[in-house]
C-alpha cells in the first residue's frame, strides 16, 4: 500500500500498530506547494462571494441624477442618521451659561459704587538712624470720603507722626492732605484734602448696633498697595475688645473673616446694602498676613467721633480729676487692701473731691515706677455701670461720656462700699487719663 510520497512518514505509521488500517488507507497527503495553491483559490472565492452579498443585500448609496434629485438604488429601508442632542445647560448647574449670580451681582453693584469713595493714603514719617540722621519712611493705608468738603475718615495709626500726607483718589488724582483731628483712644483720624472737582462720591452710613453674626460684609481697601481691592466675608463675632498700640482698649469691635491685610487699615466695611458699618482697623495673625480674623471699629462710634474731630480737632470726653494706679498683687499686699482689682485713688482733685472721693494719705507715700503713690485712698470698682478692674476698663467706661454729665462711681473705702455721684469735667487734650 502506498501512503504518500514521504517514505519517512510511511515508516512512522508502521511503528504505530494501534492505527486503524482503514483510516490510513483513506488519508491523502499533499505537498506544501499544493496547500499554497489551495489557499489562494479559497481566498479568491471568499472575496467574490463577499462582493455579491454586499451588492445584493446591503443598501446601495444614493445616485445623483442630473436634475439634482436623489434616487435610492435599493428598496431596503435604512435607519435615519443619529444626531447629537445639544447639552441643556440649565439642567446641569455646573454647565450653566456664564453669568453672575444674584449674590455676585450684589457685590459687583456695591463695589462699583463704593470704591469711588475709597482713597489711598500715603504717609511720610521721619525716623533716625544710629548716627541721628533723618531717614524718611513711607507708609500706606486706606480711607474713605465722608462729605463734599474733602474729609476722609481713616485710622489714627495710618497717619500717626506723619510729616507729609498724599491722598490718591479713585481716578488716580493725587492731592495733598492734612490731619484735622485725631483720637488715639479709638484709633481714628480725619484727613482733609481740597477737592478739585465736585461732587465727590461718599458712602451712606449704616447702623452697626443692629448687626448679627453671619451677616454678609464687604471690605474695600489698598492691601499691600493694591488699590481698591474688594474682599468679602461675614460678621464672625461682635463685641470684641482689642488693644491699640497706644495701650487703649477699643470695645465692641466687629470681627470678620473678610480678608484684611496691611494697607486695608482705615478702609470701609460695608453691609449687603452698601452701607458703612465699620472701619477696618486690625487683624489677628501670627504671620502678619490675613488669617481670617479681622476687626473693624463700629461705624456708630466712628461717626460720633468724626463729628467732633471735624469740629474741635479732638473728642470732648468726661473726666474725673484724679491721680490713680491700677491694682496689682504687690500693691494689694503692701496696703492690705480688701479688693484684688480696681483703681486706687492716689490724689483726688476738683470734681472728684467735691463728689466725696478721697485720695491717699500723703504721709503714706511710696515710689511706684516713675511716680509717687499715696496709699490708703479709695478704690474705684465701677464707673457709670461698667466694672473697673484695669486701665482699659476705666478709660472704656469714660469713652462715651461728655463734660457736665453726672455718673455714678462705686468705691471701696476700707471694707465699706459706697456710691458717689460725680459731675464730669472736660478731659484735658494732653492727658491720656
Amino acid at each position: 500500500m502506498r501512503y504518500g510520497p514521504d517514505a519517512a512518514l510511511q515508516e512512522t505509521f508502521r511503528l504505530n500498530p494501534p492505527c486503524d488500517a482503514g483510516i490510513l488507507a483513506s488519508m491523502k497527503l499533499y505537498s506544501r506547494r499544493q496547500l499554497a495553491s489551495l489557499c489562494a483559490i479559497v481566498a479568491v472565492a471568499a472575496l467574490a462571494l463577499g462582493a455579491i452579498i454586499a451588492w445584493k443585500i446591503l443598501p446601495a448609496h444614493s445616485i445623483a441624477q442630473k436634475d439634482g434629485s436623489r434616487q435610492q438604488s435599493s428598496p431596503v429601508t435604512q435607519e435615519a442618521p443619529v444626531r447629537a442632542t445639544p447639552v441643556q445647560y440649565d439642567a446641569v448647574p455646573s454647565l450653566k451659561a456664564a453669568g453672575p449670580t444674584d449674590d455676585e451681582l450684589n457685590s459687583i453693584e456695591i463695589y462699583e459704587r463704593a470704591n469711588k469713595a475709597v482713597v489711598h493714603i500715603t504717609s511720610v514719617t521721619i525716623e533716625y538712624d544710629w548716627f541721628m540722621e533723618a531717614m524718611p519712611q513711607e507708609g500706606t493705608g486706606s480711607g474713605f470720603i465722608i462729605d463734599q468738603d474733602g474729609h476722609v475718615l481713616t485710622n489714627y495709626h495710618v497717619v500717626k507722626d506723619a510729616k507729609q500726607l498724599t491722598v490718591t483718589l479713585a481716578d488716580g488724582t493725587a492731592v495733598d492732605g492734612k490731619v484735622v483731628g485725631a483720637d488715639p483712644q479709638n484709633d481714628l483720624a480725619v484727613v482733609q484734602f481740597t477737592p478739585k472737582s465736585t461732587p465727590l462720591t461718599t458712602v451712606p452710613y449704616g447702623n452697626s448696633g443692629s448687626l448679627r453674626v453671619g451677616q454678609k460684609v464687604l471690605a474695600i481697601g489698598n492691601p499691600f498697595a493694591f488699590d481698591r481691592t474688594l474682599t468679602t466675608g461675614v460678621v464672625s463675632g461682635l463685641g470684641r475688645p482689642i488693644q491699640t498700640d497706644d495701650g487703649y482698649v477699643i470695645r465692641e469691635m466687629i470681627q470678620t473673616d473678610a480678608a484684611i491685610n496691611p494697607g486695608n487699615s482705615g478702609g470701609p466695611l460695608l453691609n449687603s446694602r452698601g452701607e458703612l458699618i465699620g472701619i477696618n482697623t486690625a487683624i489677628y495673625s501670627p504671620s502678619g498676613a490675613s488669617a481670617g480674623v479681622g476687626f473693624a471699629l463700629p461705624i456708630n462710634t466712628a461717626r460720633r467721633v468724626a463729628e467732633e474731630l471735624i469740629r474741635y480737632g479732638f473728642v470732648k470726653r468726661g473726666w474725673i480729676d484724679i491721680e490713680w494706679v491700677a491694682l496689682e498683687p504687690r500693691i494689694v499686699r503692701y496696703f492690705r487692701l480688701p479688693v484684688q482689682s480696681g483703681i486706687l485713688v492716689s490724689v483726688a482733685r476738683t470734681n472728684a473731691s467735691q463728689a466725696g472721693i478721697r485720695g491717699g494719705d500723703q504721709a503714706n507715700a511710696v515710689r511706684y515706677g516713675s511716680k509717687v503713690l499715696y496709699g490708703n485712698g479709695d478704690v474705684i470698682t465701677e464707673v457709670n455701670g461698667v466694672k473697673v478692674a484695669s486701665f482699659s476698663d476705666y478709660t472704656g467706661a469714660l469713652e462715651a461720656t461728655k463734660p457736665d454729665q453726672v455718673v455714678d462711681v462705686k468705691i471701696m473705702r476700707g471694707t465699706q462700699e459706697k456710691v458717689v455721684k460725680v459731675k464730669l469735667t472736660e478731659k484735658p487734650a494732653d492727658r491720656s487719663y
